[in-house]
């Protein structure tokens, strides 16, 4: 994504001069600024425009395309493409609601108008797998959509601050290498579409729930989720690879770290643990399947 937070590589040969003019420009402004503002309204859009064309020249020309058709994919992939959608409408939202922010918008605009920016995207790509004959538009994933963006609009609503975060993690597995255009073929194609080794967490923040507690302001309980066993969307029933007994069901538990609760006056700083802060950090973590429980001492 080509936001503001790509200016951290200044970081690495920035004098302390222009490391203090880049704090005065990543910090929101108090007041509405127009000329931010401009500048984020031409930039969302143009990113977006070329977003979806590149997309529509890159990924889907490979495809046979269709008169616009609809498919019921709920069952598929364990759910996990659909915490997928979940997770992305969900920060893609925080990036525009911020980005707002920046720009010294009102709240209510910035959810209006920022956070739905996930939810918008995201269904115009729905768009295109409608009128691809592989795909088709897909209702269970714009209800996903939809809920990506409503859990972050009512977190800024009800307590005016994130204290439920959704987080990502991954770790590659074997099924990749046996189910390569489906699951991927180098390490970043399998990031995207390797659910095996996909884990959704819900990281809450701890002293934001319990106010007097001496705990440290950074810390997180997360809860996540995972399968293992899929080489397809649907059961592989009847293959010599794997069957529906294999897929199972995976949830976890474990420590986490809110990056944006630790205390800092640089708004650079504060730019890159807003980046990083997607990502779940390792912690000793159990796992509960139907196959039993687990324990990970590192795990991602």
């Amino acid at each position: 994504m080509a936001f503001k937070y790509s200016i951290v590589f200044c970081l690495l040969t920035s004098a302390s001069f222009s490391q203090s003019g880049l704090n005065r420009f990543l910090k929101p402004s108090d007041t509405l600024h127009r000329g931010r503002l401009k500048t984020v309204v031409i930039s969302e859009a143009s990113f977006t425009a070329v977003s979806l064309i590149g997309l529509n020249q890159l990924w889907y020309a490979d495809y046979k395309r269709s008169k616009f058709h609809t498919i019921n994919d709920l069952d598929e992939w364990l759910q996990m493409d659909k915490l997928g959608h979940v997770f992305a409408s969900y920060h893609i939202g925080q990036l525009g609601a911020n980005l707002l922010d920046w720009s010294g918008v009102e709240k209510k605009d910035q959810l209006l108008y920022g956070a739905t920016l996930g939810f918008g995207f995201l269904t115009a790509v729905e768009m295109f797998d409608g009128y691809s004959k592989e795909w088709g538009f897909s209702w269970s994933d714009v209800l996903a959509n939809a809920v990506g963006t409503g859990f972050y609009v009512a977190q800024e609503q009800l307590w005016d601050e994130q204290r439920i975060v959704l987080k990502f993690s991954f770790h590659q597995t074997k099924y990749a290498s046996q189910s390569p255009d489906k699951l991927g073929e180098n390490f970043l194609e399998q990031v995207l579409k390797d659910y095996n080794g996909q884990t959704y967490w819900f990281s809450a923040n701890m002293h934001s729930f319990f106010k007097t507690s001496k705990l440290p302001k950074w810390l997180n309980i997360a809860v996540g989720y995972g399968a293992d066993g899929m080489l397809s969307g649907v059961d592989s029933e009847g293959t010599t690879v794997l069957s529906s007994k294999n897929r199972v069901r995976q949830y976890y538990f474990s420590l986490d770290v809110d990056l944006k609760k630790i205390k800092t006056k640089s708004h650079l700083l504060k730019s890159v643990f807003e980046v990083f802060n997607v990502i779940k950090v390792p912690f000793p973590t159990v796992e509960i399947s139907k196959n039993g429980c687990a324990f990970h001492l590192f795990y991602y």
